[in-house]
């Protein structure tokens, strides 16, 4: 009688020179993928900000709009538009050459996005 831990007479592979092979999932889901905060007012989306992790991006996300949310009566009072933001994957060659991040109330030096 064999023991069950004993390979098999016929077809035995010696397991201890096998590779391990990882099979997790990267989060962002390639080297080259990021993670954008997306402003959008009305019609007009821009990214606000990039990072690698989903988790870092909405934790970004909901500052961003817990900013927005101290200052709505503000921007309303001031008829400015009031951004929303959400998140999208992003690969590093679709962001444009100049890109800048995006303060949390939606405006870059005097103007609105």
């Amino acid at each position: 009688m064999t023991s069950p831990l004993a390979p098999a007479q016929h077809g035995a592979v010696d397991m201890t020179s096998a590779k391990l092979v990882s099979l997790h999932r990267r989060e962002s889901g390639g080297e080259d993928t990021l993670w954008a905060v997306v402003a959008s007012m009305g019609k007009r989306h821009r990214v606000a900000e990039v990072f690698r992790s989903h988790a870092a991006a909405a934790a970004d996300m909901a500052w961003r709009t817990q900013q927005v949310q101290a200052y709505v009566d503000f921007l309303r009072r001031n008829e400015q538009p009031v951004p929303h933001y959400s998140l999208a994957p992003i690969k590093r060659t679709d962001l444009p050459r100049q890109w800048k991040p995006l303060p949390a109330l939606g405006f870059l030096r005097g103007q609105f996005i």
